[in-house]
């Protein structure tokens, strides 16, 4: 394990590989997280705490256009609009690790030019935290199945 300093803004990190990125201003790297057992399956946990509107990753992938995506299908596609879609299906895309929660503690944020998704803790996150952001209606019904097959937190209680 490597301790790393970020020379722009002086945050520490705890990482196994030296290959990461270091910030470019507002943006940190993946360090921010790491993978491992959630609560589907793996999930993305924060390695530090964040506060409400921290940037956490950029959700990446392959961009197809919507047409692609449909006749691809999968659980990693990410809309940016009606016409560009990111499959997240490789795993060296790490955001694609964030489970579903009806109660999500992140939030996604597609910049202005439709280029990327940003993800954003929602409310104070601790370190050891799973990171988890609401995949949206359709999803929710079509993948997951509805409140009855949920795995978040929330619905295992109710159900």
């Amino acid at each position: 394990m490597f301790l790393l300093v970020c020379p722009p803004c002086g945050l520490f990190f705890f990482v196994m590989t030296v290959t990461i990125r270091f910030c470019m201003g507002k943006y940190h790297n993946e360090a921010n997280v790491v993978v491992r057992r959630g609560s589907a399956g793996l999930g993305l946990f924060a390695v530090r705490d964040f506060r409400r509107n921290d940037y956490i990753i950029e959700y990446k992938g392959e961009r197809v256009s919507a047409e692609e995506a449909d006749l691809r299908g999968g659980k990693y596609l990410f809309a940016i609009n009606d016409k560009v879609v990111l499959d997240g299906k490789d795993r060296k895309y790490t955001a694609r690790y964030m489970n579903h929660s009806c109660v999500p503690n992140a939030y996604a944020e597609i910049d202005e030019d439709e280029e990327a998704v940003y993800i954003y803790a929602q409310k104070k996150i601790n370190a050891g935290d799973e990171i988890t952001f609401d995949y949206g209606k359709e999803y929710f019904d079509d993948i997951i199945g509805g409140s009855k097959n949920c795995l978040c937190p929330k619905c295992k209680k109710k159900n």
